[in-house]
């Protein structure tokens, strides 16, 4: 990782941290949208979406255009990835499974204790 991708990273993760602009996202997911249906669903001023937008847009998480008089956003997928990158790096490890890990110790349990009854 190269220290100029640091503000980058830190601008994604920042817009990301945001439940509201994940909702965003999510329904960008979907289609372009003009401003005021992305604003529909949030109870919340006009004002206080346009915000979100803004920082969504500034992460180059979403881009905004203007057709005619209306304000459409479209998501940029293309910007998650080096979040994606990133935090694939973490992923080199295997998850631990509980479960299994509880089994192979019961199994060592029985065969241990079973090798200790043999011996006596």
């Amino acid at each position: 990782m190269t220290a100029d991708m640091t503000p980058s990273l830190d601008t994604t993760f920042a817009a990301l941290s945001d439940p509201t602009r994940r909702a965003i996202l999510a329904m960008l997911l979907e289609d372009d949208m003009a401003v005021t249906d992305v604003a529909e669903p949030f109870h919340m001023s006009l004002a206080a979406i346009s915000k979100h937008l803004s920082v969504l847009t500034t992460a180059g998480l979403i881009s905004q255009e203007k057709r005619g008089r209306v304000k459409w956003c479209k998501l940029e997928p293309d910007a998650l990835r080096a979040a994606s990158v990133w935090m694939q790096g973490f992923g080199q490890f295997e998850p631990v499974h509980l479960d299994a890990f509880e089994r192979f110790l019961e199994a060592e349990l029985v065969q241990r204790d079973g090798a200790n009854d043999t011996a006596k």
